[in-house]
Protein backbone atom coordinates (compact mmCIF):
# COMPACT_ATOMS: atom_id res chain seq x y z
CA UNK A 1 0.00 0.00 0.00
CA UNK A 2 1.84 3.42 -0.98
CA UNK A 3 1.49 6.50 0.93
CA UNK A 4 -0.24 9.09 -0.89
CA UNK A 5 2.25 11.57 1.12
CA UNK A 6 4.94 10.06 -0.97
CA UNK A 7 5.73 11.72 -4.49
CA UNK A 8 4.90 9.24 -7.18
CA UNK A 9 8.14 10.39 -9.09
CA UNK A 10 11.04 12.25 -7.88
CA UNK A 11 14.32 13.16 -9.36
CA UNK A 12 16.93 14.68 -7.33
CA UNK A 13 20.26 16.37 -8.94
CA UNK A 14 19.85 13.66 -11.39
CA UNK A 15 22.60 13.55 -13.95
CA UNK A 16 23.85 11.26 -16.63
CA UNK A 17 27.06 11.80 -18.37
CA UNK A 18 27.83 9.47 -21.69
CA UNK A 19 31.55 9.02 -22.50
CA UNK A 20 33.49 8.17 -25.09
CA UNK A 21 34.95 4.89 -25.57
CA UNK A 22 38.26 3.43 -23.97
CA UNK A 23 40.40 5.40 -26.66
CA UNK A 24 38.02 8.19 -26.08
CA UNK A 25 38.29 10.92 -23.58
CA UNK A 26 35.38 12.92 -24.32
CA UNK A 27 32.04 13.07 -22.59
CA UNK A 28 28.56 14.29 -22.86
CA UNK A 29 26.21 15.71 -19.98
CA UNK A 30 23.23 14.87 -21.20
CA UNK A 31 21.07 15.33 -18.17
CA UNK A 32 22.31 18.13 -15.95
CA UNK A 33 21.64 17.78 -12.36
CA UNK A 34 17.90 17.69 -12.88
CA UNK A 35 15.56 17.71 -9.98
CA UNK A 36 11.52 17.03 -10.47
CA UNK A 37 8.70 15.79 -8.44
CA UNK A 38 5.48 14.23 -9.86
CA UNK A 39 2.74 13.91 -7.68
CA UNK A 40 0.07 10.96 -7.60
CA UNK A 41 -2.71 12.96 -6.17
CA UNK A 42 -3.19 15.47 -8.75
CA UNK A 43 -2.83 13.91 -11.79
CA UNK A 44 -2.00 15.92 -14.78
CA UNK A 45 -0.36 15.98 -18.64
CA UNK A 46 2.98 17.44 -18.08
CA UNK A 47 5.35 18.14 -21.46
CA UNK A 48 8.51 18.22 -21.84
CA UNK A 49 9.87 20.19 -24.61
CA UNK A 50 13.09 21.48 -26.24
CA UNK A 51 15.12 20.76 -29.62
CA UNK A 52 17.00 17.42 -30.27
CA UNK A 53 19.92 16.87 -27.93
CA UNK A 54 17.99 19.28 -25.25
CA UNK A 55 18.05 15.49 -22.58
CA UNK A 56 14.03 15.00 -23.06
CA UNK A 57 14.62 11.38 -23.77
CA UNK A 58 17.25 10.81 -21.53
CA UNK A 59 14.91 11.89 -18.71
CA UNK A 60 12.13 10.06 -20.51
CA UNK A 61 14.73 6.70 -20.02
CA UNK A 62 15.75 7.88 -16.69
CA UNK A 63 11.85 7.29 -15.14
CA UNK A 64 11.35 4.28 -17.44
CA UNK A 65 14.96 2.84 -15.59
CA UNK A 66 16.07 1.95 -18.99
CA UNK A 67 19.48 3.45 -17.69
CA UNK A 68 21.02 4.62 -14.40
CA UNK A 69 22.18 8.44 -13.32
CA UNK A 70 25.54 8.49 -12.90
CA UNK A 71 24.58 10.98 -10.79
CA UNK A 72 21.59 11.85 -8.10
CA UNK A 73 18.71 9.38 -8.10
CA UNK A 74 15.56 8.51 -8.97
CA UNK A 75 12.70 7.43 -6.81
CA UNK A 76 9.48 5.62 -7.24
CA UNK A 77 7.10 5.93 -4.71
CA UNK A 78 10.19 6.61 -2.42
CA UNK A 79 11.83 3.89 -4.07
CA UNK A 80 15.15 4.02 -5.88
CA UNK A 81 14.62 2.20 -9.26
CA UNK A 82 18.46 1.40 -9.85
CA UNK A 83 18.08 -0.78 -6.63
CA UNK A 84 15.02 -2.41 -7.70
CA UNK A 85 14.77 -6.25 -8.20
CA UNK A 86 12.63 -9.00 -8.57
CA UNK A 87 8.68 -8.79 -7.53
CA UNK A 88 8.96 -4.55 -6.79
CA UNK A 89 10.73 -4.40 -9.86
CA UNK A 90 8.28 -6.64 -11.92
CA UNK A 91 5.47 -4.16 -10.17
CA UNK A 92 7.41 -1.11 -11.61
CA UNK A 93 7.07 -2.30 -15.19
CA UNK A 94 3.75 -2.52 -14.97
CA UNK A 95 2.48 0.71 -13.11
CA UNK A 96 5.24 2.99 -15.19
CA UNK A 97 4.14 2.52 -18.68
CA UNK A 98 5.62 3.76 -21.97
CA UNK A 99 4.54 4.90 -25.48
CA UNK A 100 7.44 5.48 -27.66
CA UNK A 101 8.08 7.23 -31.16
CA UNK A 102 7.84 4.61 -33.51
CA UNK A 103 4.75 2.84 -33.63
CA UNK A 104 6.51 -0.09 -36.03
CA UNK A 105 9.52 -1.02 -33.98
CA UNK A 106 6.73 -2.30 -31.45
CA UNK A 107 5.17 -5.30 -33.31
CA UNK A 108 6.84 -8.59 -34.48
CA UNK A 109 5.32 -8.75 -38.06
CA UNK A 110 5.41 -12.51 -37.50
CA UNK A 111 2.60 -11.85 -34.94
CA UNK A 112 -0.74 -10.60 -35.06
CA UNK A 113 -1.43 -7.63 -32.74
CA UNK A 114 -3.60 -9.39 -30.47
CA UNK A 115 0.65 -10.28 -29.39
CA UNK A 116 1.95 -7.07 -27.68
CA UNK A 117 -2.10 -7.43 -25.80
CA UNK A 118 -2.22 -10.79 -24.77
CA UNK A 119 1.92 -10.76 -23.47
CA UNK A 120 1.34 -8.69 -21.12
CA UNK A 121 -1.84 -10.11 -19.52
CA UNK A 122 -0.12 -13.32 -19.13
CA UNK A 123 3.13 -11.95 -17.87
CA UNK A 124 0.88 -10.19 -14.52
CA UNK A 125 -1.51 -12.51 -14.87
CA UNK A 126 -4.28 -10.28 -15.05
CA UNK A 127 -7.01 -12.67 -16.58
CA UNK A 128 -8.24 -16.09 -15.01
CA UNK A 129 -9.64 -17.59 -18.05
CA UNK A 130 -9.67 -16.86 -22.22
CA UNK A 131 -13.22 -15.07 -21.82
CA UNK A 132 -11.73 -13.06 -19.27
CA UNK A 133 -8.68 -11.94 -21.62
CA UNK A 134 -10.48 -11.22 -24.57
CA UNK A 135 -12.72 -8.74 -22.79
CA UNK A 136 -10.11 -7.06 -21.38
CA UNK A 137 -8.63 -6.39 -25.16
CA UNK A 138 -11.82 -5.24 -26.28
CA UNK A 139 -12.11 -2.55 -23.17
CA UNK A 140 -8.89 -0.96 -23.78
CA UNK A 141 -9.39 -1.31 -27.40
CA UNK A 142 -12.41 0.58 -27.60
CA UNK A 143 -11.31 2.96 -24.97
CA UNK A 144 -8.77 4.62 -27.57
CA UNK A 145 -11.58 4.33 -30.23
CA UNK A 146 -10.48 1.52 -32.11
CA UNK A 147 -13.06 -1.23 -33.17
CA UNK A 148 -11.75 -4.77 -31.99
CA UNK A 149 -13.62 -6.92 -34.60
CA UNK A 150 -11.30 -4.45 -37.57
CA UNK A 151 -8.06 -4.78 -35.12
CA UNK A 152 -7.83 -7.97 -33.64
CA UNK A 153 -6.68 -11.37 -35.73
CA UNK A 154 -4.73 -8.38 -38.35
CA UNK A 155 -1.12 -8.44 -38.52
CA UNK A 156 0.77 -4.96 -37.80
CA UNK A 157 1.12 -4.49 -41.76
CA UNK A 158 -2.66 -4.31 -42.12
CA UNK A 159 -2.66 -1.68 -40.16
CA UNK A 160 -2.45 2.15 -40.16
CA UNK A 161 0.92 3.81 -38.45
CA UNK A 162 -2.36 5.67 -35.91
CA UNK A 163 -4.16 2.36 -35.70
CA UNK A 164 -0.89 0.55 -34.36
CA UNK A 165 0.16 3.50 -32.22
CA UNK A 166 -3.16 3.32 -30.42
CA UNK A 167 -3.12 -0.33 -30.10
CA UNK A 168 -0.09 0.45 -27.87
CA UNK A 169 -2.07 3.41 -25.87
CA UNK A 170 -4.70 0.25 -25.45
CA UNK A 171 -1.74 -1.91 -23.73
CA UNK A 172 -1.00 0.91 -21.35
CA UNK A 173 -4.65 1.28 -20.37
CA UNK A 174 -5.18 -2.04 -20.15
CA UNK A 175 -2.27 -2.55 -16.98
CA UNK A 176 -3.68 0.20 -15.04
CA UNK A 177 -0.35 1.80 -14.87
CA UNK A 178 0.62 5.16 -12.05
CA UNK A 179 2.41 6.83 -14.59
CA UNK A 180 2.30 7.03 -18.63
CA UNK A 181 5.71 8.29 -20.25
CA UNK A 182 5.11 9.65 -24.49
CA UNK A 183 7.98 10.04 -26.07
CA UNK A 184 7.07 11.34 -29.31
CA UNK A 185 3.93 9.18 -29.71
CA UNK A 186 2.80 11.24 -32.01
CA UNK A 187 6.05 12.36 -34.51
CA UNK A 188 5.70 9.60 -36.84
CA UNK A 189 2.33 9.63 -38.01
CA UNK A 190 0.09 11.55 -40.55
CA UNK A 191 -1.13 14.75 -39.14
CA UNK A 192 -4.62 13.74 -39.46
CA UNK A 193 -4.33 10.97 -36.75
CA UNK A 194 -2.20 13.03 -34.18
CA UNK A 195 -5.40 14.62 -32.72
CA UNK A 196 -6.81 11.25 -32.14
CA UNK A 197 -4.02 9.47 -30.75
CA UNK A 198 -3.58 12.32 -28.12
CA UNK A 199 -7.30 12.93 -27.44
CA UNK A 200 -6.56 8.69 -26.57
CA UNK A 201 -3.89 9.46 -23.99
CA UNK A 202 -5.88 12.80 -22.56
CA UNK A 203 -9.06 9.74 -21.88
CA UNK A 204 -6.84 7.92 -20.23
CA UNK A 205 -5.43 10.69 -17.78
CA UNK A 206 -8.87 11.26 -17.19
CA UNK A 207 -10.93 8.55 -16.73
CA UNK A 208 -7.89 6.33 -14.82
CA UNK A 209 -6.27 9.81 -13.28
CA UNK A 210 -2.93 8.59 -14.36
CA UNK A 211 -0.25 11.40 -14.53
CA UNK A 212 1.45 11.42 -18.54
CA UNK A 213 4.75 12.81 -19.07
CA UNK A 214 4.36 13.68 -22.69
CA UNK A 215 8.14 14.33 -24.57
CA UNK A 216 7.91 16.04 -27.65
CA UNK A 217 9.68 19.33 -29.78
CA UNK A 218 5.92 20.29 -30.75
CA UNK A 219 4.82 23.44 -28.90
CA UNK A 220 1.60 22.97 -30.39
CA UNK A 221 0.46 19.77 -29.36
CA UNK A 222 1.50 20.75 -25.88
CA UNK A 223 -0.34 23.78 -25.55
CA UNK A 224 -3.66 21.41 -26.43
CA UNK A 225 -3.01 18.38 -24.20
CA UNK A 226 -0.88 19.67 -21.18
CA UNK A 227 -1.33 20.97 -18.04
CA UNK A 228 1.97 22.11 -17.28
CA UNK A 229 5.39 22.28 -19.25
CA UNK A 230 9.08 21.88 -18.84
CA UNK A 231 11.43 24.06 -21.40
CA UNK A 232 14.59 21.74 -21.95
CA UNK A 233 17.95 23.04 -23.03
CA UNK A 234 21.35 21.08 -23.25
CA UNK A 235 20.49 18.78 -20.12
CA UNK A 236 18.61 21.35 -18.02
CA UNK A 237 15.20 22.72 -17.46
CA UNK A 238 15.23 26.58 -17.95
CA UNK A 239 11.60 27.13 -17.32
CA UNK A 240 8.45 25.84 -16.48
CA UNK A 241 4.60 26.44 -14.98
CA UNK A 242 1.20 26.04 -16.65
CA UNK A 243 0.93 25.69 -20.25
CA UNK A 244 -1.03 28.97 -21.01
CA UNK A 245 1.19 30.84 -18.78
CA UNK A 246 4.52 29.57 -20.53
CA UNK A 247 3.42 29.66 -23.90
CA UNK A 248 1.40 33.08 -24.08
CA UNK A 249 3.96 34.92 -21.71
CA UNK A 250 7.45 32.84 -22.41
CA UNK A 251 10.34 34.22 -19.68
CA UNK A 252 13.18 32.63 -20.87
CA UNK A 253 14.96 34.13 -23.89
CA UNK A 254 15.25 30.10 -25.48
CA UNK A 255 11.32 29.61 -25.00
CA UNK A 256 11.04 33.21 -26.88
CA UNK A 257 12.92 31.63 -29.82
CA UNK A 258 11.30 28.06 -29.24
CA UNK A 259 7.50 29.60 -29.70
CA UNK A 260 8.67 32.64 -32.44
CA UNK A 261 9.77 29.62 -34.78
CA UNK A 262 6.03 28.48 -35.00
CA UNK A 263 4.20 29.56 -38.20
CA UNK A 264 1.15 31.23 -37.42
CA UNK A 265 -1.52 31.51 -39.93
CA UNK A 266 -1.59 34.87 -39.97
CA UNK A 267 0.57 36.55 -42.66
CA UNK A 268 0.45 39.70 -41.05
CA UNK A 269 2.02 38.26 -37.93
CA UNK A 270 5.93 37.96 -38.21
CA UNK A 271 7.47 34.76 -37.83
CA UNK A 272 11.24 34.66 -37.04
CA UNK A 273 11.28 38.01 -36.09
CA UNK A 274 13.73 37.00 -32.60
CA UNK A 275 16.64 35.55 -33.88
CA UNK A 276 18.89 33.21 -32.04
CA UNK A 277 22.02 35.55 -32.33
CA UNK A 278 24.35 36.30 -29.34
CA UNK A 279 24.92 39.60 -27.54
CA UNK A 280 28.00 41.43 -28.19
CA UNK A 281 29.88 39.62 -25.16
CA UNK A 282 32.52 36.99 -26.18
CA UNK A 283 31.53 33.65 -24.76
CA UNK A 284 34.20 31.17 -24.45
CA UNK A 285 33.57 27.74 -26.02
CA UNK A 286 33.59 26.18 -22.49
CA UNK A 287 32.68 28.60 -19.42
CA UNK A 288 30.71 27.21 -15.75
CA UNK A 289 27.64 29.54 -16.92
CA UNK A 290 24.60 29.86 -18.56
CA UNK A 291 24.58 27.01 -21.62
CA UNK A 292 22.40 29.36 -23.58
CA UNK A 293 24.74 32.17 -23.50
CA UNK A 294 26.52 31.37 -26.63
CA UNK A 295 23.24 31.82 -28.54
CA UNK A 296 21.17 34.48 -26.08
CA UNK A 297 20.71 38.12 -26.95
CA UNK A 298 20.35 39.37 -23.55
CA UNK A 299 23.78 37.67 -22.08
CA UNK A 300 25.58 39.64 -20.40
CA UNK A 301 29.52 38.85 -18.32
CA UNK A 302 27.95 37.31 -15.37
CA UNK A 303 25.93 34.78 -17.28
CA UNK A 304 29.29 33.14 -17.63
CA UNK A 305 30.02 32.69 -14.15
CA UNK A 306 27.94 29.78 -12.97
CA UNK A 307 24.22 28.65 -13.67
CA UNK A 308 21.66 30.90 -12.84
CA UNK A 309 19.08 29.10 -10.05
CA UNK A 310 15.36 29.18 -11.04
CA UNK A 311 13.60 32.41 -10.46
CA UNK A 312 10.34 32.53 -9.02
CA UNK A 313 8.58 35.05 -12.16
CA UNK A 314 4.81 34.15 -10.00
CA UNK A 315 3.35 31.65 -8.04
CA UNK A 316 3.76 28.10 -10.39
CA UNK A 317 6.21 30.10 -13.07
CA UNK A 318 10.13 29.59 -12.56
CA UNK A 319 12.56 30.51 -15.31
CA UNK A 320 16.73 30.11 -14.94
CA UNK A 321 17.67 33.37 -16.38
CA UNK A 322 19.55 35.86 -14.73
CA UNK A 323 17.31 38.68 -16.13
CA UNK A 324 15.27 37.67 -13.26
CA UNK A 325 17.92 38.11 -10.66
CA UNK A 326 15.17 40.50 -8.44
CA UNK A 327 13.27 38.11 -8.34
CA UNK A 328 13.24 35.37 -5.32
CA UNK A 329 15.72 32.48 -6.20
CA UNK A 330 14.87 28.59 -5.58
CA UNK A 331 16.75 25.98 -5.03
CA UNK A 332 15.33 22.21 -5.63
CA UNK A 333 11.70 22.44 -4.40
CA UNK A 334 11.45 25.27 -7.68
CA UNK A 335 9.65 22.31 -10.23
CA UNK A 336 7.93 20.60 -6.77
CA UNK A 337 6.17 23.76 -6.39
CA UNK A 338 5.41 23.69 -10.02
CA UNK A 339 3.88 20.62 -10.51
CA UNK A 340 2.24 21.22 -7.27
CA UNK A 341 0.40 24.28 -8.49
CA UNK A 342 -3.10 24.28 -9.97
CA UNK A 343 -3.06 25.12 -13.91
CA UNK A 344 -5.75 26.68 -15.44
CA UNK A 345 -6.64 24.39 -17.51
CA UNK A 346 -7.66 21.79 -15.25
CA UNK A 347 -9.06 23.94 -13.00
Amino acid sequence: MSDDRVPLVELTEATKIYRGGMLSKTSTIALDHVSLTIRGDTPQVVSVVGESGSGKSTLASLLLGFIAPTEGTVRFQGRDIAKLRGAELGQFRREVQAVFQDPFSVFNPFYKVDHVLTVPIQKFKLARSTAQRQEMMITALEAVGLRPDETLGRYPHQLSGGQRQRVIVARALMLKPKLIIADEPVSMVDASLRATILESLRTVNRTLNVPILYITHDLGTAYHVSDHILVMYRGSIVEAGAVETVIDAPQHPYTRLLIDSIPWPDPQQAWGSERATASELEVPEQHPGCRFADRCPAAEAHCLDAPPPNYLIKEGHVAACYLYRDRPALGGEAFRQVLATESPSSS
